[in-house]
């Protein structure tokens, strides 16, 4: 059978920019481990399966990295819905993703080629077994650019958050794979998710993602709705204890994809109660796989 899928590039307005994602819009018949092939024979950071409609405007959906599946992620959301709504497969501007995490809203509007969904689970905050010294071994940046312990923060999907002094020394960062493999034995809670502040709710960062299979992603939705929240969640134990924090994440720039991730938090009581994530798409390709 021939299979249709496209490819876009995500969290940007540019071609060329952003993340590139994989979509097949019609993937009833092929099964898991022929998805994992195909995801991995792409070698994009996740192509997305689409599945029948479960009722009007909600589609069952399941994403892969070229290493493994994954119950949630932010590019693959922001895209997949946009690109069915631009096929005409939604109607409207309001659709339901149901991914491993759960049932994820979203909104779409063609017309700005923008996409903002809400995360379904919330951010959950714990320690980390890293220390600023293993952050000193794992990214070769000096002492003084590792701000604080690092922490892990998630929404779906755990990542190490690892705070550096600037922009300059996120840059900078390497990751060492030895020392990665031997702090990470067995691989779990291993993505790392590199950040500094800019001042204005402006954050810039990279991820390194090798247990996925990605070596350095371009753009990283659900990483910035966990660090967001992590740091909304900051904010309301230090000042604001209710209204709405809006951030703008900056990532891919050293890898020539830069991407804008737009991300807001509404607090009540201290509390994070509602997180969003939001961006731009642009359709890229049309092909088929003949399996």
């Amino acid at each position: 059978m021939n299979y249709s899928y496209y490819t876009l590039d995500v969290f940007t307005n540019v071609r060329f920019g952003g993340n590139p994602l994989a979509v097949f819009p019609h993937a009833e018949g092929i099964d898991g481990a022929t998805m994992q092939q195909i995801a991995r024979e792409l070698n994009l950071s996740e192509a997305v399966f689409v599945g029948d409609p479960m009722n009007e405007n909600q589609f069952p959906i399941r994403i892969f990295t070229p290493a493994s599946e994954l119950p949630f992620a932010g590019h693959p959301t922001v895209g997949t819905a946009f690109l069915l709504a631009k096929l005409g497969l939604a109607s409207g501007e309001q659709l339901v993703l149901k991914e491993g995490v759960g049932d994820v809203p979203v909104e779409v509007s063609l017309q700005q080629g923008f996409t903002r969904f809400n995360v379904a689970q919330l951010p959950e905050v714990s320690e980390s077994h890293l220390t600023e010294k293993d952050v000193v071994n794992l990214l070769g940046v000096p002492e003084e650019a590792v701000v604080r312990r690092p922490f892990v923060s998630s929404c779906g999907i755990p990542f190490q958050m690892l705070e550096l002094a600037d922009q300059a020394s996120v840059d900078r960062a390497e990751l060492n794979l030895g020392v990665w493999k031997e702090r990470f034995p067995d691989k779990s809670l291993s993505d790392l998710y590199l950040f500094s502040r800019k001042g204005g709710g402006q954050l810039y960062t990279r991820m390194f993602g090798p247990a996925f299979g990605i070596p350095e992603d371009p753009a990283t939705g659900s990483a910035a709705a966990a660090l967001t929240g992590a740091l909304a969640l900051e904010t309301a134990q230090q000042s604001i204890q209710e209204g709405v924090l809006s951030f703008v994440v900056e990532q891919g720039m050293r890898m020539g994809r830069p991407s804008r991730i737009e991300c807001r938090a509404g607090l009540n009581e201290g509390a994070v109660t509602e997180l969003s994530v939001a961006g731009q798409s642009v359709l890229i390709s049309e092909g088929r796989f003949l399996l």
